[in-house]
C-alpha cells in the first residue's frame, strides 16, 4: 500500500479521495460514525464475537496503512510534524518510527520511510521489516541511480523508476545486500513507459501502472510483473495513465484500479484475468471519501455514509457486510481490513475474510484506546500577586490528566473588561502547563484589581470535549503618586502649544535598558488657561493620583483622578495663588502618608502646604519653610532620592546648577548640596515617581536637546544617574508644560 499526497499532476485535486480508496493515506481516515446497526446475516454467525483484540488503535491517531501483521498510525504534533507508530495485531509492543516526511507499507510487513511527502518522489529510503522490529533497517539511496520510489517488494528490495540521460525512464528492481546496491531492468514494458506506480506485492508478483504513447495523446497501461524473472506476464490497457491514482490491486482472479471521469466520478475498473472481461463499478463523487478493496473475486466498497458491501465481480451478486465504515484496504493475504464500528463491538479495525460456507467472517483486530477523561488535576493561581514584588510578572500553572492537549489562558480585568489571551506552554509535554504573564495587556501595563483567569484545555485531536477552569486573582502594585491609570507605572502629563493636555503611560520597567512610553492618550483641550499644571499625587483620599492647576486669576482647581487615566470635573480649591511663580507637588514631605505641595512666591519665600486627604479642602493652611528661593527658576519635589527617610527637593538656579535639599520629614529641608551643572538644557524637571520599579522615585528632564530619565541611586553624594528614554523623542519643543 502506498502513502501518497497530492502532487502537481493534473488530477491532484482527486488524490485525497483516491487515498481513501486504496492507500489509507495521511489525512484521509476520519473518526468512525457514532453508531452502527447490527452485523448483517451475510457475516458468519459468531465471528464478530472474536472482537476482544489485544491490539490497541491509539485514540485520535489516523490510520496510515495496514499489512497482514499490523498497522501504522500517525498523529500530528503542535509543530505540524507527524509521529508514526507501528502496532502489531498480536498485542506486541508498538514501535515508534519517528517523524518521516513520507512512508509506504507493503512487501509483507515492510515499512518504507522516505525523504518526501509524496512517495513517488522519495529517493532516500529506509526499509524496516516490522515482522522483526528489532532488525536493523536497510537503507537504499536511489539518488545515484537518478531514481525514485515505486513500491516495496521485500525487506531489502524495491521497484524504482530510473531516469536515463536522454530523459526516458525504466522500471528496475533495486536490491541492497550488505553494502552493495544492485539493480536490474524489468523487461517487456513499452519503451516510452513512464510515471510508474505499483501495487503491493503478492507471491512474488506485482501489478504496475504507467503512461505510454505520444505526448499529446498519452494513455495508460497496466502490467503484471514477475519479480524473480523481472518480466511482464500480463498487460492491460487503460484510458488514464493513473499516476495521480494509487489504486492498483490484484488477486488470483482479477486486476483492478481506480479511474475517474466527469460523468461517473470515481469508479473501479476491474478485469477478469482469465476471460479479460471488464467491469465498471461506480464509487461516487471525487469528494465522497469512497473506498474499495479487492478480495478474490469480491470488491469490498462503500463510503462513510453507506453500508459496507461486497460485489462479486464474476456474478454481479452484492452482499452487505457491515452497516458502515470509513476506509478499507486489501492486506496481501486474501483478506480486507476496514476501519469502522458495529453495534456489537464498537469502534476499531475489522478483518473480513471469506468463510468456508461461502459467507464472510468478521473479526475485530484492533480496538481504540479507552479515552482518558481530560480534567484539571491541579491549579496554581495565587489569590493575590504584587507585581512589584514579583518583578512585574507572574507564572500561573495547571496540571492536566493528559499531556496531549493544549491550554489557552484568558485573563479578564473585572472592572474594565480588558483581557489578554495567550497559549500556555508545556516544556516537558507531561501535562504540566504554565503561562508566564508579563503583567501587560496589549503592550500596556495592566490595571490593578480583580481578574478572572480562565484556562481552557482541549486535546490535540479533539476526541473529547474541552474543559475549563476559572480562578480569581487580584493584582496589586506599590502605589505610585504619578500613576493616573492604576497600573503602577508612571504617567507623564504634557500640554502642547494649542492647550491640549496629553498623558503618556510609561512602561513600568525599562525595556532593554530603555524607558519606553506604552501609550499616549489625549485628556482634553483648553488647558492653556492655566499658568501652572501640577501632578499632585493622591491629595483627596482616593487611591489614584490627582491633578491641580492654577488659572490666570490665581484660582486653584482640583482634578480628582479616576484611576483610568481621566479626571472628574474640576473643583475649586481656593484663590490667591497668583502670588506663586513655582509649584512642586506629589511628594510626602512630612511623613504622614499624604502628598503635599510646595510653592515659592516672587519675593523668594518657600511655603509648605500639607495634604489633608479631603477633596473639598486638600491642603492645610500654608507654613513658611524658607526664604531666598528667588535664585531658583525651577523646583521639583522628587521624593526620597538620597537615602534619607523624608521626601527630598531639587532646585535649579539661574546658572543651570541643580541643588539637592534633603527632606527632614516635617516639611523642612537640610542645607543644600550641589548635584551638578548643565541643567539649563532642560525646560521642565518632573518628579515622576518610581519610573523603573526599583523602589525609588526618579526624575524626568525635558528639553529641546532631548528627554532623559534620571534614576535615583539612594546615594547622598551622587543621587541621580541618567538613562535613555523614548519619551518625547523629537518633541523637545512641542510642549509648554510637563508634569
Amino acid at each position: 500500500m502506498q502513502h501518497r499526497t497530492a502532487g502537481t499532476a493534473r488530477l491532484a485535486t482527486a488524490v485525497a479521495t483516491v487515498l481513501a480508496v486504496t492507500s489509507l493515506g495521511a489525512g484521509v481516515l476520519a473518526t468512525a460514525p457514532a453508531a452502527f446497526a447490527a452485523t448483517p446475516a451475510a457475516v458468519s454467525a459468531g465471528s464478530a464475537a472474536e472482537a476482544d483484540s489485544p491490539a490497541v488503535l491509539p485514540e485520535g491517531a489516523d490510520l496510515g496503512g495496514i499489512s497482514p501483521s499490523g498497522f501504522l498510525t500517525y498523529s500530528f504534533e503542535r509543530d505540524g510534524s507527524r509521529k508514526l507508530l507501528w502496532t502489531p495485531f498480536d498485542g506486541g509492543a508498538p514501535t515508534p518510527l519517528g517523524e518521516p516526511e513520507g512512508w509506504a507499507l507493503g512487501g509483507g510487513d515492510v515499512v518504507v520511510l522516505g525523504d518526501a511527502g509524496w512517495t513517488a518522489r522519495m529517493t532516500a529510503l529506509s526499509l524496516r521489516n516490522m515482522a522483526d522490529p528489532s532488525a536493523p533497517a536497510v537503507d537504499i539511496d536511489l539518488g545515484p541511480l537518478d531514481g525514485t520510489y515505486v513500491t516495496v517488494l521485500g525487506p531489502d528490495s524495491v521497484l524504482a523508476q530510473l531516469r536515463n540521460g536522454d530523459g526516458t525512464t525504466e522500471l528496475h528492481v533495486v536490491t541492497k545486500a550488505g553494502a552493495e546496491t544492485t539493480h536490474r531492468k524489468v523487461e517487456g514494458l513499452p519503451a516510452d513507459a513512464a510515471d510508474f506506480f505499483g501495487s503491493d506485492v503478492q507471491d512474488g508478483t506485482v501489478l504496475v501502472g504507467y503512461a505510454t504513447g505520444p505526448a499529446d495523446a498519452r494513455t495508460g497501461g497496466r502490467a503484471v510483473v514477475d519479480v524473480a524473472t523481472g518480466t511482464v506476464s500480463e498487460t492491460y490497457a487503460s484510458a488514464e495513465g493513473g499516476y495521480d491514482f494509487s489504486g492498483l490491486q490484484f488477486s488470483d482472479s482479477h486486476v483492478a484500479w481506480t479511474d475517474y471521469d466527469s460523468a461517473s466520478g470515481l469508479y473501479i475498473t476491474s478485469v477478469d484475468r482469465t476471460t479479460k472481461e471488464r467491469k465498471k463499478t461506480v464509487l461516487g463523487a471525487r469528494d465522497s471519501e469512497a473506498y474499495a478493496a479487492l478480495m478474490g473475486s469480491w470488491l469490498v466498497h462503500g463510503d462513510p455514509t453507506t453500508a459496507v458491501k461486497a460485489l462479486d465481480l464474476t456474478t454481479g451478486e452484492t452482499r452487505e457486510l457491515a452497516p458502515r465504515a470509513t476506509a478499507a484496504a486489501s492486506v496481501g493475504d486474501g483478506t480486507v481490513v476496514f476501519q469502522g464500528e458495529t453495534a456489537a463491538d464498537g469502534k476499531g479495525l475489522f478483518r473480513i475474510a471469506e468463510a468456508a460456507d461461502g459467507g464472510f467472517s468478521l473479526t475485530k483486530v484492533a480496538s481504540p484506546a479507552s479515552a482518558v477523561p481530560l480534567t484539571f488535576e491541579q491549579t496554581q493561581v495565587p489569590e493575590t500577586v504584587n507585581l512589584d514584588e514579583s518583578g512585574g510578572s507572574v507564572t500561573l500553572n495547571w496540571t492536566l490528566s493528559r499531556p496531549d492537549a493544549s491550554v489557552v489562558v484568558t485573563l479578564t480585568h473585572t472592572a474594565t473588561g480588558k483581557e489578554v489571551t495567550e497559549a500556555a506552554y508545556s516544556p516537558a509535554e507531561d501535562g504540566h502547563f504554565a503561562f508566564a504573564w508579563d503583567g501587560t495587556i496589549d503592550g500596556v501595563d495592566a490595571p490593578n484589581g480583580a481578574y478572572t483567569v480562565e484556562a481552557r484545555a482541549e486535546l490535540h485531536n479533539g476526541a473529547v470535549e474541552p474543559v475549563t477552569r476559572t480562578s480569581p486573582v487580584t493584582v496589586t502594585r506599590t502605589a505610585n503618586p504619578h500613576d493616573f491609570t492604576d497600573n503602577g507605572s508612571t504617567d507623564v502629563l504634557a500640554r502642547d502649544a494649542s492647550g491640549v493636555l496629553w498623558r503618556d503611560d510609561l512602561r513600568d520597567r525599562p525595556v532593554d535598558g530603555r524607558v519606553e512610553s506604552a501609550q499616549r492618550a489625549q485628556i482634553g483641550a483648553g488647558w492653556n488657561t492655566y499658568t501652572h499644571i501640577e501632578a499632585a499625587g493622591n491629595i483627596a483620599g482616593a487611591a489614584h493620583g490627582d491633578l491641580v492647576a492654577v488659572d490666570g486669576s490665581g484660582t486653584m482647581w482640583h482634578y480628582l483622578g479616576k484611576g483610568d487615566g481621566t479626571f472628574t470635573a474640576r473643583r475649586q480649591v481656593g484663590g490667591g495663588w497668583q502670588v506663586y511663580d513655582k509649584l512642586a507637588g506629589g511628594s510626602d514631605l512630612n511623613a504622614d502618608g499624604r502628598a503635599d505641595l510646595l510653592a515659592t512666591d516672587t519675593s523668594g519665600g518657600l511655603w509648605f502646604y500639607a495634604g489633608t486627604g479631603d477633596a473639598a479642602q486638600p491642603y492645610k493652611p500654608r507654613v513658611k519653610v524658607g526664604s531666598g528661593w528667588q535664585i531658583y527658576n525651577q523646583i521639583t519635589a522628587v521624593g526620597n532620592i538620597a537615602g534619607a527617610s523624608g521626601g527630598d527637593l531639587v532646585a535649579r538656579d539661574k546658572d543651570g546648577v541643580l541643588w539637592l535639599y534633603l527632606g527632614k520629614e516635617d516639611g523642612t529641608f537640610a542645607a543644600r548640596r550641589e548635584i551638578g551643572g548643565g541643567w539649563q538644557a532642560f525646560s521642565q524637571l518632573v518628579g515622576a515617581g518610581d519610573v523603573d520599579s526599583d523602589g525609588r522615585p526618579d526624575l524626568v528632564a525635558y528639553g529641546a536637546g532631548g528627554t532623559y530619565v534620571y534614576r535615583s541611586t539612594g546615594s547622598l553624594t551622587s543621587p541621580l544617574t541618567r538613562t535613555d528614554t523614548a519619551l518625547y523623542a523629537g518633541e523637545g519643543t512641542k510642549f509648554t508644560s510637563v508634569s
